[in-house]
């Protein structure tokens, strides 16, 4: 490591001066430096999001399930939008039928009901995620496996239509690393 200090006027006193990221400078081949760019430019790289208009699908993501059963899926849409929109319809080719659900707590007893529509206010989001409003895949056509992508269409009241992929994920959130696709 080499420190380099500025040139200073003769008749500045001389002091130890601690060495800052300014002055140090360490020769370090590109290689070794691989690493350190990769892991910023992972940082820097969002979740996957999608969009169509102002209206945005932020983290999609799915857990894994077996053909013939049910899937779920979990995202956050947001409306940079000024006025209020509606999810009302969800298609899948990996599903038989998608419904909308919602989870509430009463008496100490989770329940979860079908729902015709959520909506998301102007400037603000709406959340799916475990026990709030989630997405039914119902009678999934092929297994759901770590990894994976389920294709879906998400069609709201003012008719703008977002197809997005959830990211299937065998833990209990998003994958950590989403593809982004725009």
């Amino acid at each position: 490591m080499k420190f380099i200090t500025p040139n200073r006027a003769p008749s500045a006193p001389s002091r130890p001066r601690r060495p800052t990221a300014a002055i140090i400078i360490e020769y370090v081949s590109p290689m070794r430096l691989f690493p350190i760019a990769a892991a910023v430019a992972a940082l820097a790289t969002p979740l996957a999001a999608y969009g169509s208009g102002k209206m945005e699908v932020l983290q999609p993501w799915s857990r894994p399930a077996v053909a013939g059963t049910n899937g779920v899926g979990y995202m956050v849409l947001a409306n940079h939008g000024r006025s209020a929109d509606v999810l009302q319809k969800v298609e899948s080719p990996l599903a038989a039928r998608v419904e909308i659900h919602s989870m509430s707590m009463a008496g100490g007893v989770m329940s979860m009901a079908k729902v015709n529509g959520v909506p998301v206010p102007a400037g603000g989001e709406a959340t799916f995620g475990p026990g709030a409003y989630h997405l039914m895949l119902i009678g999934l056509t092929r297994t759901l496996k770590d990894g994976d992508q389920a294709p879906a269409t998400l069609t709201f009241a003012s008719g703008a239509k977002i197809k997005v992929a959830f990211a299937v994920s065998a833990g209990m959130g998003p994958p950590a690393m989403a593809p982004m696709k725009r």
